[in-house]
């Protein structure tokens, strides 16, 4: 089973608040099936102890280690904002939900620093046209 499929990748014309994106990330594990809908609150638990602002346009939000009740599988969840999230003060793009059963958190959050410390990559996946070409360059992430 793969992290992230097609209907998990979204792209927003606009921007959001730090709270409406942590409920569509949360939303869209919940309907693939990763999350409960209690795992929310454990996003926002997260975000008030340290920010999940990983630099580069990107926010990884995901819950605490209290949380893992609420995790049923490792899923993603991938919104680009084009309007921007002010996320603590910063300006993020790219909100990538996380929910890892175990450890398998650590391993995604590792390659998707990866994609995202390449500023050409970062580039490409801001200029997606679409969620599903957004998906095609994401799939690196995917592999593994």
């Amino acid at each position: 089973m793969s992290v992230l499929t097609p209907e998990q990748v979204r792209i927003h014309p606009g921007g959001a608040s730090r709270d409406e994106a942590l409920q569509e990330a949360t939303d869209i594990l919940v309907a693939a099936g990763a999350v409960t809908p209690a795992y929310v609150d454990a996003m926002r638990q997260r975000e008030e102890t340290v920010s999940t602002f990983m630099g580069n346009g990107l926010a990884i939000p995901h819950g605490t280690n209290d949380a893992k009740d609420t995790i049923l599988a490792s899923a993603l969840s991938v919104v680009r904002y084009d309007g921007g999230v002010d996320w603590s003060g910063e300006p993020a793009t790219f909100v990538i939900g996380i929910a890892g059963v175990g450890d398998e958190h650590l391993e995604i959050l590792s390659r998707i620093a990866i994609l995202f410390s390449e500023e050409d990559d970062v580039a490409r996946l801001s200029a997606a046209q679409n969620p599903e070409e957004l998906f095609a360059l994401l799939s690196e992430v995917n592999e593994g």
